[in-house]
């Protein structure tokens, strides 16, 4: 199974702020973002297309030629709990942010969710479409979960996960 998996447009939020399910505005340059995508994307048929609910994701698979596209939750970002719009500094001040930063990957955020937490709810979701027989599915989502249908492809590992976030606008593909 081919898989396109389509990160949002530029949002506009402060550069060091955790949006991750905030449903945030995007960038007034979201139509020339959108338009690339939509190139890349043409001529490409696909037998289903998926879109994370929240609308920096609606309204590109939209724009995309895809508003119908279906919605489904296991495809948000990181869920930041209380740390949701707030800075990165703000985050380093609270006291349980020292024990996340040691294990992102297994401790939760206050009232919000840890790596592993969102790896396996996003895995499910592959494990569900890889199964399918469908041949070529579009996914328009957010970084975090490209990051995890990485590692679920085994293209990178957990521990190096953060370091492989595609860029706004970009397009994976892998093949399940």
């Amino acid at each position: 199974m081919e898989l396109y998996i389509i990160r949002h447009t530029a949002v506009d939020v402060p550069a060091g702020y955790a949006y991750g399910q905030t449903d945030v505005p995007l960038k007034s340059s979201f139509e020339e973002g959108a338009k690339q995508v939509l190139q890349q994307l043409s001529g490409i048929s696909f037998d289903k297309v998926y879109t994370s609910p929240l609308s920096r994701c609606v309204r590109l698979a939209g724009y995309c030629g895809y508003p119908d596209a279906r919605q489904d939750d296991r495809l948000k970002e990181l869920h930041f709990g209380s740390w949701e719009m707030k800075s990165w500094d703000e985050v380093a001040a609270d006291p349980h942010a020292a024990t996340w930063f040691d294990d992102w990957m297994y401790v939760s955020t206050p009232e919000g969710e840890s790596y592993m937490d969102q790896y396996h709810r996003v895995s499910a979701f592959l494990e569900e479409i890889r199964t399918s027989g469908m041949e070529r599915v579009a996914i328009f989502t957010h970084g975090g979960v490209q990051t995890c249908a990485q590692v679920y492809a085994k293209k990178v590992e957990f521990k190096d996960a953060f370091k492989h976030v595609p860029a706004y606008g970009e397009i994976m593909t892998l093949i399940l």
